[in-house]
């Protein structure tokens, strides 16, 4: 590599001679060591000087990635060979050097390739030819104080040659960042000779054992780093797609062919010169992301945070565009970026084997390789299928769909220089092939395959035929959404939810899914099913309601596809209604008759209930890991239950009395001490009590109230495997506010109430049941942790504690949820419950919210039956059910007006700050 790094304009980065010379009079009229505080000084000025000549530039040019890198590093070079002059000349000058008295500083890892950020380290080698001589290690040490001086972080050796050979061949981290070594200055023979050392010694007859450790590494890598390169608060550097991956071909081209430079991976064959040009494209994208990160957070910042992303999009000129914010714009293209360099990897990766291949030693066994098979006019060898011919797609552009499917029914890969022909033909896909019947049966196969839909779909996308081929799906390509709930792009999502729904029809989630399991093969169509899943966020970023927009496109598409009319109406309703199950498990009462009546108006049959629960279920799990987790599994269990109870058997079973007759039954038969206990205190309890409960949660109220007899408060606490929470049970007398207290003292003893129901005896002994979980969505399982909620809602009721200011206190457990604004709103229906008023709030979470929601409703005077409180990443919806003091639901404009006012107040950050003052 040349040592010199050519930049536009350097001496208005740094003007070296002019340097020298101030560095030289001042030494001159002070001398060195009483001049040293001066040189920093000059040295520090040079250096501020030629940072805000790069910032500048960053700022004139925001997309200049590969000029700001190329500038920081030539800043770096030039600081460094000053040091270096001034040291060996002025603070330790030596007229006649022994051999051994020869030092040579070469830039190592990134800063050796010739590129640095603007707070990268600056990882430097100083060699000798032999053990290091006092001199050397003088000289050595004053550089790295200037350097220090200057604030740079410096990542440093020091080593003879022979010790530069040992311990490159024993490190793979030592030898990758020797490989990119760059001559700065020094004794520039005795770099020649590391250098032919280096290629000698080290790297010669170790290829394939440095591509086998660098893959391994990226592959290690990849799972440190969320093993998608779709996450969507990504690592410019170290993440999947970013500039590592893109480092590690160079690595490989350079350890393997001796490239000097990555345009000449196109000469090795390696890359072509149009991949070589979106290798380029994508580095310097990301170095532009990576220099305005840096000069933002003034830190070495490599992962692009959502704080962090809209701030970077402005700085790189992105603009909104209808349905699309200038932030998931910017973010888009930064995922298709990571895109091209995956299909990059993936193509360098394959034609590197096929090298690999060809060289392999033809001996006595040459003959007896596998011969290559024809398949519907491909060939297949070594586990790859490859077209014949260059026209090969241009004579019949439908098989850019069918080579696809062949390879997913054969478990083969597509060969490299077929991938190649796939990019470039892939334009062929135009408006006939897509109404084409065999092109459109051809990717119903594919999709609906019983092999591995996710691999095949995922290299359909990446190939760039998926999006041409389904223009609508090319519009959620890279798709983000700007929250803190989704973890994928749109499109990534969906593969991953057809994946899912393929591995939960295999049965290899029967754990996890055991309903799923049950019904997956109940359907009436399956191929809906899988369509569905394909179409649920088709419309994301179009503006509007996407589940209504997505079921038009539906209804455009499934005729195309060869679904039939039943089929595209059940398809365009699934994607309307995609979002109802959710919702109504977890945002309402389930043991509301008029809850479930309501949902079964909508879904109207089995086969509909059955469709939408997997749909759901694998929208829900494909959002990303620990979305979906057991109180989801049994609030959807419970919710599919009564509603297929209640398609099966109509209205007629339903009968009030007859369901608590047969919930008592049900708790009489858990246990033999039960059947007493409901003679007891089980008469305590009202009819709607026992329909809202389940029968072990009766169980265990029944024990509770019956041990407590006149006791004024009986806290119980205990983990609940079923739910994966920890069930808080509160016996207390009922008085107003006690709602808002126990959720006060929950909040302080650092739990999450996900679920409550609030019950009065006919003896006025209230009867509270919470499910409480962390801030990570885990139950609470120690015995100290459950003493801890205890005592803290034991001091909440006795008034011990001011509740609200220490929860406002309290840190947020999502810091970053500041980078989102959240507009609070509030929702009530009086249709939702026979009995009570359905109060709805969205707003951002945060640990007082449902503290504060819940004292507005006790001021308000309202008496609150259960609350259902459900979080989307940085948003909260947390539903109460409510009647006034005399019981009856809220009618009155002027009153419900007068709640929205109060509410809205509580969520707003104005009034915690009045709180915390």
């Amino acid at each position: 590599m040349n040592s010199v790094i050519r930049i536009p304009s350097p001496r208005t980065v740094i003007d070296r001679r002019e340097l020298v010379d101030r560095i030289e009079a001042t030494v001159a009229e002070q001398g060195a060591a009483n001049g040293r505080k001066a040189i920093v000084e000059l040295l520090r000025s040079a250096q501020e000087l030629g940072r805000q000549e790069i910032a500048r530039r960053l700022v004139e040019n925001p997309s200049a990635g590969h000029d700001v890198a190329e500038a920081q590093a030539f800043l770096t070079d030039q600081l460094i060979r000053v040091i270096h002059d001034h040291v060996t000349q002025n603070v330790y000058p030596v007229n006649n050097r022994s051999t051994g008295e020869r030092l040579t500083i070469m830039a190592v890892g990134g800063y050796g390739r010739g590129e640095m950020a603007p707070h990268s380290d600056v990882d430097i080698a100083f060699l000798t030819p032999i053990k290091q001589t006092p001199w050397c290690e003088q000289v050595i040490e004053a550089m790295l104080y200037f350097m220090w001086d200057l604030g740079l972080k410096v990542g440093h050796s020091s080593r003879s040659l022979d010790e530069m050979v040992r311990m490159s061949k024993s490190d793979l981290t030592i030898r990758t960042a020797m490989l990119e070594g760059r001559y700065i200055w020094g004794d520039q023979a005795l770099y020649e000779e590391v250098r032919v050392r280096f290629w000698k010694d080290v790297v010669s007859g170790t290829e394939r054992q440095f591509v086998v450790e660098k893959l391994a590494e990226r592959e290690e890598r990849h799972k440190r780093m969320g093993d998608s390169r779709y996450v969507v608060e990504p690592n410019v550097k170290e993440g999947k797609g970013g500039l590592r991956d893109l480092h590690t071909l160079y690595w490989i081209g350079k350890y393997i062919h001796k490239v000097r430079d990555p345009s000449e991976l196109v000469d090795v064959g390696l890359l072509t010169r149009k991949e070589y040009l979106a290798f380029r494209r994508a580095e310097n994208f990301f170095w532009a992301v990576r220099c305005h990160l840096h000069t933002i957070t003034r830190r070495a910042e490599d992962r692009l945070t959502f704080d962090l992303q809209r701030e970077v999009a402005a700085r790189m000129n992105f603009s909104a565009r209808p349905g699309k914010s200038a932030v998931e714009r910017f973010m888009q293209m930064f995922f298709l970026q990571a895109k091209v360099v995956g299909n990059l990897t993936s193509v360098f990766l394959a034609q590197l084997d096929e090298q690999i291949a060809r060289k392999q030693p033809r001996g006595l066994l040459a003959g007896f390789r596998a011969r290559t098979r024809n398949l519907k006019g491909y060939s297949v060898f070594g586990g790859r299928i490859k077209a014949p011919s260059e026209d090969w797609f241009l004579a019949d552009p439908v098989r850019l769909i069918e080579i696809f499917v062949l390879a997913d029914k054969e478990g083969l890969e597509i060969h490299p220089e077929t991938t190649r022909l796939i990019s470039r033909d892939a334009t062929l896909i135009k408006e006939d092939i897509r109404q084409d019947k065999r092109a459109n049966e051809l990717f119903m196969e594919l999709l609906t395959s019983r092999n591995n839909p996710e691999v095949a779909l995922r290299s359909f996308n990446e190939a760039g035929v998926f999006g041409r081929f389904v223009i609508e799906f090319g519009r959620v390509n890279a798709q983000m959404q700007f929250d803190m709930y989704h973890h994928y792009t749109v499109d990534e999502h969906t593969i991953r939810a057809i994946g899912l729904l393929s591995r939960i029809e295999k049965g290899e989630l029967v754990q996890d899914h055991p309903l799923a399991h049950d019904i997956v093969h109940k359907l009436r169509s399956r191929r809906a099913l899988y369509v569905s899943v394909l179409l649920h966020d088709i419309a994301k970023g179009r503006g509007g309601d996407h589940s209504e927009l997505g079921a038009e496109i539906a209804l455009k598409l499934c005729p195309r596809f060869g679904l039939d009319e039943e089929e595209t109406e059940l398809v365009s309703w699934l994607v309307r209604q995609h979002l109802l199950l959710s919702a109504t498990a977890f945002k309402r009462d389930l043991s509301d008759s008029k809850t479930i009546s309501d949902f079964v108006g909508v879904v109207q049959s089995l086969d509909r209930l059955r469709q939408l629960t997997l749909l759901t279920i694998v929208d829900i799990r494909a959002v990303g890991p620990g979305i979906w987790n057991s109180w989801k599994r049994q609030l959807i269990g419970e919710l599919y239950l009564a509603t297929e109870e209640r398609l099966r058997l109509g209205y007629a079973e339903f009968g009030r009395e007859k369901r608590v007759a047969a919930k008592k039954a049900a708790v009489a038969a858990l246990a033999p001490g039960n059947a007493a206990l409901i003679e007891k205190v089980g008469g305590k309890f009202i009819d709607a009590y026992w329909i809202a409960e389940p029968e072990d949660v009766i169980a265990k109220n029944l024990l509770q109230l019956s041990a407590t007899q006149d006791e004024p408060l009986s806290i119980a606490t205990e983990y609940y495997p079923a739910r994966g929470a920890t069930m808080v049970t509160v016996i207390a007398s009922d008085h107003p506010g006690l709602f808002y207290r126990i959720a006060g003292g929950i909040h302080l003893a650092g739990g999450n109430i996900i679920d409550a129901r609030i019950h009065t005896t006919r003896t006025g002994r209230a009867v509270d049941n919470f499910l409480v979980q962390d801030p990570l969505g885990r139950p609470f399982m120690e015995e100290t942790q459950l003493a801890r909620l205890r005592t803290s809602i034991e001091n909440a009721l006795a008034n011990r504690i001011k509740i609200l200011p220490q929860l406002v206190a309290r840190p947020d457990a999502r810091p970053r949820a500041d980078a989102f604004e959240v507009r609070p709103h509030v929702l009530f229906d009086n249709k939702a419950s026979n009995r009570f008023t359905v109060v709805e709030v969205h707003a951002r979470d945060r640990p007082a919210l449902l503290n504060r929601l819940a004292h507005a409703l006790f001021e308000s005077k309202l008496m609150v039956h259960s609350a259902h409180i459900a979080t989307y990443g940085e948003r909260a919806a947390d539903t109460f059910y409510v009647t006034d003091l005399l019981g009856e639901k809220l009618t009155s404009t002027t009153r419900l007006k007068t709640l929205e006012r109060r509410l809205l107040e509580a969520t707003s950050e104005r009034a915690e700050a009045e709180v915390a003052a």
